[in-house]
């Protein structure tokens, strides 16, 4: 792999709360606007390089700049009172430590860890649970690489936010493979693995080969996707182009491919604008070059991209750069939600004028997507049934396997912004699936995947091993 000759290389450089003086831009913004963003960052986490800043940011548009919303602490992510009360500590120049606590109890309220993630999702090896790890869905496993609990810059309504905030109860990491290894081998219904964090591709390439390269064991036949999920594509592209390992890490791309492997890079675009510089470009020919595909993803978020124009024209570049739109998330219930969030009926009209907006090439995208406790639950639609309005929902991912794509409805509320607020409709009493999900909810003594629904079995197929 050799680099473009036409990007020159960049030193990477970190501004983290402790560095918000430093970053020139922000002298234009009052005193008062930047106190502010020092209370939210010492309970959100902040993080931003000078890629971003310098590329990314039109600075003469802030705050309404949707890179800026994207990256920087805004006022609105914390609830007036608690905004108000650690302005006041730091105009005081109260200990740090004092402002810590007040943090914390902040942090605490903001619904760190949604979806089941600690309850429902931490697969157990021999009795022990293995916390670096995810098996929410019966083919796909999450892995948490210890080193990759960190990006190159940080999302400000990140839904992983507990992860970089020093809560090390609530932190999904693992230092070694082994632990992954053995489950994997214990799993055989297991076929994807899906690298996540934070952002793997914060390690260096020799770190994460130790984390990949024993995937591709032959006795592991049956994992057949391996996936990295990450911002860097366009956060920090320079690490698959002109960073001193980005050659070595696209050959182990090409190891994954030669392996027989089909290798995914799950790469996060939330803006046209991040796929517009020359080497946020590069970044995906390079990859693209090794065999491994592109999909893209990422949620709809208000200040952001709460803009069908904005969405027809990401996925049309996403797709004329030979990457493949894959999902349109709706913002998780935690964190700064309530600046972020959009209402159901309102993601569903930007997706559907996005979606009319561009050819059958753009729309493998799926969504308006919630990954909620029970699933990924897709919005389908908007319609009158019996004389009353719902919302048409199925599941595209889910616990139990015959949940996907079984339709079902909720009654149409305008205000809604996730599942747990939707009622059934036509007088149901709850909704088909909520009956299993308590019983999973109550059988906590036993959370790992493989002991709630039974793995698929070996069946031979012209002569070789398939699973059904």
């Amino acid at each position: 792999m050799v680099a473009s000759a036409k990007i020159k290389p960049l030193k990477y450089r970190v501004f983290t709360r402790n560095d918000l003086a430093a970053i020139p831009q922000l002298q234009r913004l009052a005193p008062d606007v930047r106190l502010s963003m020092q209370a939210v960052a010492t309970v959100l986490p902040f993080r931003v390089n000078n890629y971003v800043i310098d590329n990314l940011i039109r600075w003469d548009n802030i705050p309404d700049d949707p890179i800026f919303q994207l990256t920087f602490p805004q006022p609105g992510m914390l609830e007036a009172p608690d905004l108000r009360q650690l302005r006041q500590l730091l105009a005081k120049g109260v200990a740090p430590d004092k402002v810590g606590t007040v943090a914390r109890d902040i942090q605490n309220r903001l619904n760190p860890h949604p979806a089941g993630q600690m309850e429902l999702n931490v697969p157990r090896l021999d009795g022990q649970a293995l916390p670096g790890m995810q098996h929410k869905y019966r083919d796909t496993v999450l892995f948490f690489p210890a080193p990759g609990q960190t990006c190159h810059a940080y999302c400000t309504y990140c839904f992983r936010w507990p992860q970089f905030v020093g809560i090390d109860d609530l932190k999904f990491a693992a230092r070694q493979a082994e632990s992954l290894v053995g489950y994997l081998r214990e799993h055989k219904e297991v076929s994807n693995v899906l690298f996540t964090g934070g952002d793997p591709m914060i390690m260096r390439t020799a770190v994460l080969r130790r984390f990949i390269e024993p995937l591709l064991d032959p006795s592991l036949e049956h994992i057949t996707t391996i996936r990295i999920g990450t911002k860097a594509t366009a956060y920090w592209p320079y690490r698959f182009v002109t960073d001193p390992d980005a050659d070595d890490l696209l050959r182990l791309f090409e190891q994954v491919k030669d392996s027989g492997r089909h290798l995914a890079i799950m790469s996060h675009y939330s803006h046209p604008v991040e796929l517009s510089t020359p080497v946020a470009q590069a970044a995906i020919r390079r990859i693209q070059r090794t065999g491994a595909i592109i999909r893209c993803q990422a949620p709809l978020i208000r200040h952001v991209n709460d803009d069908a124009d904005a969405w027809a024209e990401l996925w049309r570049t996403e797709v004329r750069l030979g990457a493949v739109p894959y999902y349109m998330f709706v913002e998780r219930d935690t964190g700064p939600k309530g600046y972020f969030e959009v209402p159901l009926a309102r993601c569903y009209e930007i997706f559907q004028k996005a979606y009319r907006r561009v050819s059958g090439l753009e729309r493998t995208v799926r969504g308006p997507s919630m990954s909620a406790t029970p699933g990924k639950v897709i919005v389908d639609g908007i319609a009158e049934i019996a004389g009353e309005k719902v919302f048409s929902l199925r599941f595209v991912q889910a616990r139990e396997p015959d949940w996907v794509r079984r339709p079902f409805h909720a009654r149409f509320d305008e205000h809604a912004t996730w599942l747990d607020q939707l009622r059934p409709a036509f007088g149901a009493k709850e909704f088909f699936f909520e009956g299993a999900l308590k019983k999973m909810k109550r059988d906590l003594r036993e959370p790992a995947y493989g002991h709630r629904i039974a793995p698929r079995k070996p069946v031979t197929v012209f002569g070789h091993v398939e699973w059904e």
